[in-house]
């Protein structure tokens, strides 16, 4: 089980900016900041953002809801605030209630959010 993940990126401020509009959706707020590296949750900092002048993380990231509402509005948000479409919401064949989203972050990161309520 895993107790949190963290991306490196050579542009904190956008990336902060982009996962704080993006993950409001599901309750996650910015918890803990320090100079360089903030933890975002919605219980504790499960997700790291922190600098680095070497660049990003370049890695898929998919998150889980229980609302296909908050699907929509997580990408909804991501493409308002620097993502780029990577597929739009909606039912997808890997089971029969898999609804998800993806979006591509500033840093060239896969992020996706999934419900598989029906």
């Amino acid at each position: 089980m895993l107790d949190h993940i963290g991306l490196r990126t050579a542009q904190f401020d956008t990336l902060l900016a982009f996962y704080k509009a993006a993950l409001a959706p599901l309750g996650y707020t910015v918890m803990m900041e320090y100079p360089g590296a903030a933890g975002i949750g919605r219980d504790y900092p499960d997700f790291w953002i922190g600098a680095d002048d070497k660049g990003g993380s370049n890695i898929h990231l998919a998150f889980k809801t229980d609302s296909r509402a908050a699907v929509d509005a997580f990408h909804a948000a991501a493409l308002a605030h620097g993502g780029k479409d990577n597929g739009a919401p909606g039912l997808r064949d890997y089971t029969p209630t898999y609804y998800a989203a993806f979006v591509i972050d500033p840093d060239g990161n896969n992020l996706e959010l999934v419900c598989d309520k029906a």
